[in-house]
């Protein structure tokens, strides 16, 4: 199948996700355990330069998708795919005054790192835009109707299929780390996600695991590709844009999700997801 039949298929169905033509929005499908999988549409400019902690892997459905990533302007055409990896600083929008539609699917590195075995480094994949029609099958797949949830199962086949794929587009990996180091990381993020309602310090951190804070830093960076303050605070925002979803008011948000203030917030949202809270909860908005 040619990737424009491809682009054609994801598309399929999703007319009423798209509606008005001309509004921008950002739909969001179903949540799913490690995954979230979106539908947007641009006029200009979308996104702040800004950085997560999730791999965003996705394809362009309609017009030109430009962004600055690793130092450099790209571009991405209907059809191709696109994979942006965790902690790396970009920004994006319409190439051009047509507009942009593009679906993404944001996956957790743990996930990935899980599917291809303990110990296993995020694979890294140095070309964030090109044409792989086994990958991009992949993403037709979990990129489909956007009202309908992944089950169980459907979710572990794909996570292993989007591995597999990422591995070989990466080519050589990283070494692994050893089993030891793998546990100690898999402790410090358990600690993280029981307690992200609150500031965590290194030396709990350090209590929980076993390691010194330096040791513990590297480690957690190798499995996750990033450090343990930005998986913490990510996890606050993830809840806070759950929170926004609901309509509860951003000072609401704010002193539920750990941060100072609302200013505080919305800093660390807008470095986190390219824009305010409040453009978020506009452009998601039912």
């Amino acid at each position: 199948m040619m990737r424009a039949d491809l682009a054609a298929g994801i598309a399929v169905g999703l007319e009423r996700s798209c509606e008005p033509a001309g509004r921008e929005r950002i739909v969001a499908a179903p949540a799913s355990a490690g995954l979230e999988r979106i539908e947007a549409r641009f006029f200009g400019p979308a996104f702040a330069r800004h950085r997560h902690d999730t791999y965003a892997i996705g394809v362009t459905l309609a017009g030109v998708q430009t962004f600055w990533y690793r130092g450099a302007q790209r571009r991405s055409l209907p059809g191709q795919t696109l994979v942006l990896h965790p902690d790396e600083i970009h920004d994006g929008g319409a190439g051009d005054e047509a507009g942009l539609r593009y679906r993404m699917l944001y996956v957790e590195p743990a996930l990935l790192c899980a599917a291809l075995g303990e110990g296993a480094p995020p694979p890294f994949v140095a070309e964030p835009v090109f044409d792989d029609p086994a990958l991009y099958g992949v993403l037709s797949e979990a990129l489909g109707p956007l009202d309908t949830p992944l089950d169980e199962l459907e979710t572990d086949d794909i996570v292993g299929r989007l591995a597999r794929a990422l591995a070989r587009r990466a080519g050589r990996p990283a070494r692994s780390l050893a089993k030891p180091a793998a546990r100690r990381a898999e402790l410090a993020r358990d600690y993280l996600e029981a307690n992200a309602g609150r500031a965590v310090s290194s030396a709990e951190l350090e209590h929980a695991t076993g390691l010194d804070r330096y040791a513990l830093a590297r480690h957690f960076r190798a499995l996750y590709a990033t450090s343990p303050h930005r998986y913490l605070v990510m996890r606050r925002l993830q809840r806070a844009r759950t929170m926004i979803g609901a309509g509860d008011p951003l000072a609401d948000v704010a002193a539920a999700t750990g941060f100072a203030d609302q200013s505080h917030l919305n800093r660390h949202f807008k470095k986190a997801f390219g824009m305010p809270p409040g453009r978020w909860a506009a452009l998601t908005g039912r």
